[in-house]
């Protein structure tokens, strides 16, 4: 899973998908995991006194640290975290809606607009605050969307809201 979490306001919600939810809840599991087994190997080269085994020992509390300060703050983004309200036939784009766009050599996307902490593009999530999230913000059926990326001016029709 790639999802970045950047550090949360203590006042502001992070509105996930059901997936999203899940997938936050499966990596802070598996870096649980990969806390203890570092903590196991950490018990065992304690019982050396190597010069390799020390240098061993600073490496692996680097990477406790990282593994820690990674936790917390996937942590804090799941105290955060809220589902994104379940929609009834939208008519138009908010978070959580999903979308289908087609594009002017008629090729068809389809995309749910997330909060940027759940953003994936290559697995159909995009970013509210992205150029094309923020664009289709408020948008309605057989509206063209515009935006910028780099020198590119692209436009898409929204064909569906879900």
């Amino acid at each position: 899973m790639n999802m970045n979490t950047a550090t949360i306001a203590q006042t502001k919600p992070v509105l996930l998908s059901k997936k999203g939810m899940k997938e936050l809840k499966k990596s802070i599991s598996q870096l649980e995991h990969d806390r203890g087994q570092l903590i196991i190997s950490l018990h065992d080269l304690d019982k050396s006194n190597s010069h390799d085994s020390r240098l061993e020992r600073i490496e692996r509390l680097g990477q406790l640290e990282v593994i820690d300060a990674e936790l917390a703050d996937k942590k804090t983004t799941l105290q955060h975290a809220r589902l994104i309200p379940p929609t009834r036939a939208r008519l138009r784009v908010a978070i959580g809606s999903v979308v289908d766009l087609i594009d002017q050599q008629g090729r068809l996307f389809r995309y749910t607009l997330v909060d940027s902490v759940e953003a994936n593009p290559s697995d159909g999530r995009i970013s509210i605050a992205s150029p094309l999230g923020r664009n289709l913000i408020g948008k309605t059926v057989h509206d063209i969307v515009e935006w910028s990326a780099g020198f590119n001016q692209n436009q898409v029709r929204l064909v569906r809201v879900a």
